[in-house]
């Protein structure tokens, strides 16, 4: 009885070939793919900062300044004791940290405009370019 060659299975070279193929496509998609996920980052924290601009003005309104730096966003959620006005808590929840995992900082009066919201990015040090870019309340991304 004969058999035909149709019953055999893939060769090893067959399948180092197919696995260097995947290899070399992998190679070249990662990198941008990664790219990808520290700009997602940094849009993030700034939606986050827009999101607690919103919050301060609302207290702003209510209380007629904003916190100072040593209340600092925590007076978002717990009424600060010269509050007379606060009608929080201005977040449904606590402060969110910034998309890696640190708090954000918070200073009042600001340099740069009434107050700042910053995140220092990836490397959570002040300066840095890259995944490590520092994002602000008054500068945006890339600028």
């Amino acid at each position: 009885m004969h058999h035909k060659r149709k019953d055999r299975g893939f060769t090893l070279i067959e399948l180092l070939i197919v696995m260097i193929i995947l290899g070399l496509l992998a190679a070249l998609v990662a990198p941008r793919m990664f790219g990808k996920v520290g700009k997602s980052q940094q849009k993030a924290a700034k939606a986050q900062i827009s999101l607690l601009e919103t919050a301060l003005d609302t207290y702003r309104l209510d209380v007629g300044k904003f916190p100072t730096t040593e209340q600092g966003l925590a007076a978002l959620r717990e009424k600060p004791d010269d509050a007379d006005n606060w009608d929080g808590p201005y977040l449904p929840k606590e402060v969110p940290l910034d998309p890696w995992g640190s708090p954000y900082g918070y200073q009042y009066p600001g340099e740069h405009s009434d107050y700042e919201i910053m995140s220092f990015g990836a490397d959570k040090q002040p300066g840095g370019d890259g995944d490590d870019t520092d994002i602000f309340n008054w500068k945006s991304i890339g600028g």
